[in-house]
């Protein structure tokens, strides 16, 4: 078999197909790596949108409905290697749905010098997260808290009015709002931001 030999002379059917399995190759290989950094913004976007998993939305405005409807919501404060004590002010709350509720958590810091953290949440049953909804919450934005200074945390919240009609929700009388605080640079990303 003879190969062209200057730059001009087109290829043999034979380098053709080899240059076409390469550059097939590259894309998949680019694709495949493009798919796996996305996959992470992709899963965390997917589970705001559906509320799956647990995953808590956040909201821009309170329902105009107020249905006569309750669920209590329940409380809960954990913390993953900080010096810090990490509690709800409330065990729980009798909520209305549509009903925007206010609830308070305390952050003590133990330690000597000021600490970052962040605060990963989620609610349980997994199904009420795409009707449990924020307003404002501490957890939206990493939190530094100086060298023993005890800070109050708020939480703006309500729970969609369409958690009535939900097959897998409208019997559910609770929902337990669990929060863990990590270091910042630790701090699983889970959850929405903003």
């Amino acid at each position: 078999m003879r190969f062209p030999t200057s730059k001009g002379a087109p290829l043999s059917p034979q380098r053709r197909r080899n240059r076409k399995v390469v550059v097939i190759c590259l894309a998949v290989f680019f694709g495949m790596v493009g798919a796996a950094y996305a996959s992470i913004p992709l899963y965390r976007a997917f589970c705001q949108v559906t509320g799956f998993d647990g995953t808590v939305s956040r909201a821009k405005a309170a329902p105009t409905t107020v249905l006569d409807k309750t669920v209590t919501v329940r409380f809960d404060a954990n913390v993953n290697g900080l010096p810090w004590d990490f509690t709800a002010e409330q065990t729980a709350q009798k909520v209305q749905l549509g009903e925007t509720k206010l609830a308070f958590f305390k952050v003590v810091n133990n330690s000597d010098q000021p600490v970052t953290a962040r605060a990963v949440f989620n609610v349980v049953p997994e199904q009420a997260g795409s009707y449990f909804k924020k307003l404002q919450c501490f957890c939206f934005s990493d939190q530094t808290i100086g060298a023993h200074q005890t800070v109050e945390m708020p939480v703006l919240y309500f729970v969609d009015p369409k958690y009535a009609q939900d097959f897998e929700t409208k019997t559910a009388k609770e929902i337990t709002l669990s929060y863990t605080f990590y270091p910042a640079a630790d701090a699983p990303k889970a959850g929405p931001k903003g």
